[in-house]
């Protein structure tokens, strides 16, 4: 998705195009064509993102007793899901996903037990207080 930057210089150019039209006309195509794009901007905007998990995606960590996964938005722990496979795409079992006391915002999900040493897969499903509803998957590895 393009930038504010590029949004605006995408507009001045707008502005400056050679045309037969009234300059209020060109004036409007440009003010619809921002409007367009701002509102656009809006709706992709609207789901949350991963900020930051711990494990880190990528990261080679030693055995952690917790993922810790942090949202742009605030999540409704009741219709969240996470899933975590290890080694052989073996299911992990982990405890119940949880909010954090101090933020609705990071999701908590405890390993059950040791994590054994090999490559392992996080998916999570995530609705926001809003009601939107998006997916994402990260791996680590542990050591």
């Amino acid at each position: 998705m393009a930038n504010i930057t590029d949004v605006f210089s995408s507009l001045k150019v707008l502005a400056k195009i050679e045309s037969k039209e009234e300059p209020t006309m060109r004036h409007a195509i440009v003010v619809a064509a921002a409007i367009a794009v701002f509102a656009l901007a809006g709706q992709a905007a609207a789901h949350a993102r991963l900020i930051l998990g711990s494990p880190k995606a990528g990261e080679t960590v030693a055995a952690p007793k917790a993922l810790k996964l942090q949202y742009s938005e605030s999540i409704v722990a009741g219709e969240s899901v996470v899933s975590v496979s290890g080694p052989n795409d073996a299911s992990v079992v982990t405890g119940p996903l949880t909010l954090d006391p101090k933020s609705k915002r990071i999701v908590l999900v405890p390993f059950k037990s040791k994590a054994a040493p090999g490559a392992y897969t996080v998916k999570w499903h995530m609705k926001t207080e809003d009601g939107h509803e998006t997916d994402g998957t990260f791996g680590f590895i542990v050591k």
